[in-house]
């Protein structure tokens, strides 16, 4: 890949800068998601630059060669390993200049050109939680998906839960353990953790309040478990939150932002996996478990369902896209689980299936995305 490139004066395409990796836990999702992107987006109609973050956080140029980017014999891809050189791409701060800058050791620093968009495919901390949205926003260049508010929002459980109770969406029951609390009183978090299986019941699901693709997460079957599912859970978050079973169906939902607004599209279920106790990591990516699309729902439940992911989507200010997790009850009734503001986008991935079943392909949902993000400024104009 040249290191020079012109700015989008003379260039006759946008230039996208495509970001992955990162330092979250998620930091091999991403690798495979940023290669189903660069196989997928249209080189006639866009300028590509594939960008890597790697685990210790060095923005670096990478190889444009997604098949260096998948899962191989179980194993998660890293940026470590599609990165040119030892250099270091630089972000500049300055609204009034969106030009990369490429400084490796014992080189004179090179302008690798403006970019117009980024399309940031970091899942987690560091990437998907506002953190690299506010680097954006100060840096006045457009990107891919929800801003710096609902990126938080969409990563902070707890939080995401009470915007969609003020908003009238229903949520499950659920508790949470601040970082203080148990390091101070671990016996007082014990004790409220048990009145809160005495109303709700056993088991419990322990989670680390900010992290995705089911990271960090246990299911808790009584009191003997439990200080080892904190543990788990606070390896990736120190705070956590733990939440009743819900019992019923998972139902999934896409949102696409579309000229004329959000739109949702037809839902997904993700029935029992045998394999695993639940719809863990391993399930989701290494043994591709597979969802019913579109989900054998009633005229009347997938109305429902489009319907609460539309109004999650608008409860917490969310733009681009995102997936909506939910639980179909027994009663009939459906309870929000919670968003992603950047869900898993391989093509394996739900959020694309379900869109692929839509009517909307991979590559369009790909352009869309970009094209949303070309049509919205950043910050507050």
């Amino acid at each position: 890949m040249s290191n020079e490139s012109s700015s989008p004066s003379t260039a006759a395409k946008p230039r996208v800068a495509v970001v992955f990796g990162g330092r979250s836990s998620e930091h091999g999702i991403s690798v495979v998601t940023a290669g189903a992107v660069l196989r997928a987006i249209d080189r006639t109609k866009y300028d590509v630059l594939p960008v890597g973050i790697t685990t210790d956080g060095r923005w670096a140029l990478a190889v444009d060669d997604a098949e260096r980017m998948a899962i191989t014999d179980r194993r998660m891809p890293s940026v470590d390993h599609v990165v040119e050189g030892e250099g270091t791409v630089v972000l500049p701060v300055d609204p009034a200049d969106r030009e990369l800058v490429y400084t490796e050791p014992g080189s004179v620093p090179k302008a690798l050109g403006e970019v117009d968009v980024v399309f940031p495919v970091l899942h987690g901390p560091y990437g998907e939680d506002g953190t690299l949205q506010g680097l954006l926003e100060l840096a006045g260049v457009p990107y891919v998906g929800s801003g710096v508010l609902a990126s938080a929002v969409g990563m902070d459980k707890e939080y995401m839960k009470r915007v969609f109770a003020s908003f009238g969406l229903p949520v499950g029951p659920y508790t949470v353990v601040r970082p203080r609390e148990w390091e101070k009183d671990p016996a007082a978090v014990r004790a409220r953790i048990a009145g809160f299986a005495d109303d709700h019941g056993w088991p419990l699901f322990v989670k680390p309040a900010r992290a995705g693709s089911s990271m960090g997460i246990s299911k808790v079957d009584g009191p003997d478990g439990l200080d080892a599912a904190i543990e788990e859970a606070r390896a990736h978050d120190p705070k956590i939150i733990v939440e009743s079973l819900l019992r019923g169906r998972e139902i999934e939902c896409g949102v696409l932002e579309f000229e004329d607004g959000p739109r949702a599209s037809v839902p997904a279920e993700i029935p029992p996996v045998t394999a695993h106790d639940f719809y863990d990591f391993e399930a989701k990516y290494i043994d591709s478990a597979e969802g019913l699309v579109p989900a054998p729902l009633t005229a009347a439940e997938t109305a429902r369902v489009q319907e609460l992911a539309v109004a999650a989507f608008e409860a917490a200010s969310c733009e681009g896209l995102v997936r909506a997790d939910f639980f179909l009850l027994d009663d009939g009734e459906f309870v929000i689980n919670e968003i992603n503001t950047m869900p898993g986008f391989t093509p394996i991935s739900m959020y694309p299936r379900m869109w692929q079943e839509s009517g909307v392909s991979y590559p369009e949902l790909v352009d869309r995305l970009v094209e949303a993000a070309l049509r919205r400024s950043t910050g507050l104009r």
